[in-house]
């Protein structure tokens, strides 16, 4: 089997990887011929690395006597640069000029650009507006906001001054949020007047009207128009304060930074909520900055002046990995809206318009074009594309085929796995080394990640547990309203102790890369046998009647059997000879046991608000178990759809 894109020499000698190499070489007399070396080395000496990453990528901030680690042997429990202090948005507003910083898309309704130095004054003068309204170091300032650049300035003001960010997106309703903002008692609200999505305009003011009333330890809420040219709606009077006016009353000043301990709170990151209320798990400001510099400069090779974008709402953590592209150099687009409106190909539009050099979308998404037939590499230039990330479920083999077949040929495939556990990943895109069909090109630098069986034991081949047997930097700070840790504990360290599990169910390639099988949860166990459910779904969605599906396991006759949910094609029936060819399909490129016991057409398949699909709570409808948060999916309403089914009764 051959590759399906390897880079030029060329490509190879610029990238910020092979010049790290270098700067390792030079720093530590360590030679590291190839990324496996490389990789190596980050793992057998971790603080000389994440020493090299903070040099490398250039670090503002203070690490007095250069101590990286301390209690190393602990997980959880280590500290990573205890004696450092740096700011977060210092490192991201290290900029200045009239370039554009962020450039906003809102659907085909709205486009603006924010400077590097408009951003800067923009943040300066938020920052002193939060602190005149009381705010100070620790406090929580909550956003119920679109993508939109607002919503960046906001972000980085909190920082710079210490205070704690978190965000959701706005198409949540009013106990979905407060089942997230509720937990943390926020002092500042801050939302935009409404959104666009498919076209239509949604009001936001009378969900905000609600939660500020439900949210007692609010001081203040302030409204960021959508259409910040059109002015003011009328309905925001007596709602909040409008961003415009609250920070027209500054002047353009230098940010007074604060400078907090390396662990100082930076975001609360929620859960999905599927299974109950959402987790608030608590992200270091240093621990972020690292590991996406990392991420960005060594995995995504993201330089000075290029264009970063991410198709994410303000409630996905790739969201936040996103707005960590400025502390490179990068420029931000954000889009805001359907990534199918007005036509299927607007995303590739954008890349065109704004010289997109490093699109990030879904796996969804990509399937998604696929079956909709389009074939961007025909229909639009993008010339300046070089990189194509994935991430949110597996990326199927056959989604890989389609972007080289249909998108671009020459173009690095980075299909990315890692978690709002850790915002950031295990397994990353590399630069400098060729994409095979269906795997995730290498292990993340830095992270000690292994495979596991059943009894916690390393497996060299075969499928397992996906786990990280050493601390990295990005782990926890911890969950909120867990003083003792057994929250935390309980979520990553219980089934192995000392050990993260992080629930992925995976495996290791023979070129160093790793294959993710879905979630361990979610993991099928008929007769015994562990079947993830990206076995089938990739078999399932090559089958051209069918849309997308959601595969479970229903408890039956002291077993467990495999039940598959179907989305077919406008106009389509499962009749037994599609029930036969989708069987078919699955025998022939798997096993017998794959095959699912019964196949059920549905019409619509619920998933979170991020797009992934809850096979979890589908599975808790099946077997007549309540599902207890459904303000975490977009569209409760479908999981109705699988209530008391006759075709699960014999």
């Amino acid at each position: 089997m051959k590759p399906l894109w390897r880079p030029s020499p060329a490509h190879i000698e610029q990238a910020n990887l092979t010049r790290f190499k270098d700067y390792v070489k030079d720093r530590w007399g360590v030679s590291c011929p190839d990324y496996q070396a490389l990789y190596q080395w980050s793992i057998d000496h971790p603080e000389q690395f994440w020493l090299s990453v903070w040099g490398y990528c250039g670090v503002i901030g203070e690490n007095r006597d250069e101590n990286v680690l301390e209690h190393g042997d602990r997980m959880p429990g280590a500290r990573w640069f205890p004696g450092a202090r740096l700011n977060y948005a210092e490192n991201l507003l290290r900029r200045r000029s009239d370039d554009s910083a962020i450039i906003f898309q809102g659907e085909d309704k709205v486009r603006r650009a924010l400077s590097w130095s408009g951003l800067y004054d923009q943040v300066g003068k938020l920052s002193r507006a939060f602190r005149a309204l009381g705010v100070r170091e620790g406090d929580r300032i909550a956003a119920f906001m679109p993508n939109m650049p607002e919503t960046i300035s906001a972000m980085l003001a909190a920082a710079s001054m210490g205070a704690v960010w978190t965000s959701c997106s706005p198409d949540f309703g009013v106990q979905g949020v407060l089942d997230r903002f509720g937990q943390i008692d926020p002092s500042i609200l801050i939302c935009a007047d409404g959104y666009l999505y498919n076209g239509k305009w949604h009001d936001s003011l009378a969900v905000v009207h609600e939660i500020s009333k439900r949210l007692p330890s609010l001081r203040s809420t302030i409204i960021a128009p959508y259409f910040s040219d059109q002015g003011p709606a009328p309905e925001t009077a007596g709602v909040g304060i409008l961003m415009e006016e609250l920070i027209s009353a500054y002047h353009a000043e230098p940010i007074p930074y604060t400078p907090l301990p390396f662990d100082h709170p930076l975001v609360i990151l929620f859960s999905s909520g599927t299974t109950g209320v959402p987790k608030c798990i608590v992200h270091g400001a240093g621990g972020t900055l690292l590991q996406h510099f990392k991420e960005h400069q060594l995995h995504t090779d993201i330089k000075a002046g290029e264009r970063l974008f991410y198709y994410t709402t303000c409630g996905w953590m790739m969201w936040n990995w996103l707005v960590s592209g400025l502390a490179s150099g990068a420029t931000l687009v954000l889009y805001d809206g359907s990534p199918f409106h007005p036509h299927a190909g607007t995303l590739f539009d954008l890349v065109d318009k704004e010289r997109i050099t490093r699109f990030g979308t879904s796996a969804k998404f990509i399937d998604a074009a696929g079956k909709a037939g389009l074939v961007p590499q025909r229909t639009h230039s993008l010339a300046s594309l070089q990189t194509i990330l994935s991430t949110g479920s597996p990326l199927v083999p056959e989604s890989f085929d389609y972007v080289y077949n249909s998108i671009k040929e020459d173009v690095c495939l980075c299909s990315i796995s890692g978690g709002t556990d850790i915002l950031s990943c295990f397994a990353l895109g590399n630069p400098v080394l060729p994409v095979w069909r269906g795997e995730l090109q290498c292990l993340g630098l830095g992270m000690k990640v292994e495979v596991y069986d059943d009894e916690g034991r390393p497996l060299t081949a075969g499928k397992g547990e996906l786990v990280c047997t050493a601390p990295f930097p990005s782990m926890p700070v911890g969950f909120w309203n867990d003083p003792d840790g057994a929250k935390y504990h309980a979520a990553y360290f219980e089934r192995f102790p000392g050990i993260w599990c992080h629930g992925d169910y995976v495996a290791l390639t023979e070129h160093g890369g790793m294959i993710i099988y879905g979630r361990s949860d979610a993991v099928l166990n008929p007769g015994g046998v562990r079947i993830g459910t990206a076995e089938i779904y990739r078999q399932v969605e090559a089958v051209e009647e069918v849309m997308e599906s959601l595969v479970i396991g229903q408890e039956w006759e002291e077993d467990v059997r495999i039940v598959l949910f179907v989305r077919l094609r406008d106009g389509l029936q499962l009749d037994k000879t599609l029930q036969d060819k989708i069987k078919h399909r699955i025998r022939e490129h798997t096993t017998h046991r794959h095959v699912p016991a019964k196949i059920i057409q549905i019409v619509d398949i619920p998933r979170t608000r991020s797009g992934k699909i809850v096979e979890l709570a589908v599975r808790n409808v099946v077997h007549g178990q309540t599902v207890r948060n459904l303000e975490a999916l977009a569209n409760p309403e479908a999981l109705e759809l699988f209530r008391d089914l006759p075709e699960l009764k014999n």
